[in-house]
């Protein structure tokens, strides 16, 4: 059946990469980084974030998989469903100027935010001193 959804439709109008990742976005301001996550119909409940060994920042994404009453109210068979994610893992690297233990995250409207403050920099002026010769 798919085949024949696809030949009726043309394939120009579907994306062959068959990725079920949520889009990500990053933004670098002066003082932090912003990971957001599109994540529709999912709650904090469903997100882990954690920073490993490795320094890398991991958002761990699972759904679990339920029949809800509203899916009962269509009478036919999905012959391509992508509107919900089973499972995501997006693993980034953190850079050294990062404050680790600031970390926050949150969901709202869709979307999780991980805000990830920039370390400050002390900027130190080297103290100007005479070398004695011996």
């Amino acid at each position: 059946m798919p085949s024949i959804f696809n030949d009726f439709f043309g394939n120009e109008w579907v994306d062959k990469s068959n990725v079920t990742a949520p889009a990500v976005n990053i933004l670098e301001t002066e003082d932090n980084f912003q990971v957001e996550v599109a994540a529709p119909g999912m709650t904090k409940e469903d997100f882990k974030v954690n920073i490993n060994e490795d320094n890398e920042l991991l958002i761990t994404m699972e759904k679990k998989a339920e029949q809800k009453e509203e899916d009962k109210k269509h009478k036919g068979t999905y012959l391509r469903r992508e509107f919900s994610y089973s499972q995501f893992q997006q693993s980034l690297i953190l850079p050294d100027n990062v404050e680790k233990e600031k970390i926050a995250a949150k969901v709202e409207h869709g979307v999780l935010t991980v805000e990830i403050p920039k370390k400050k920099e002390v900027h130190v002026t080297p103290a100007a001193r005479q070398i004695e010769i011996k």
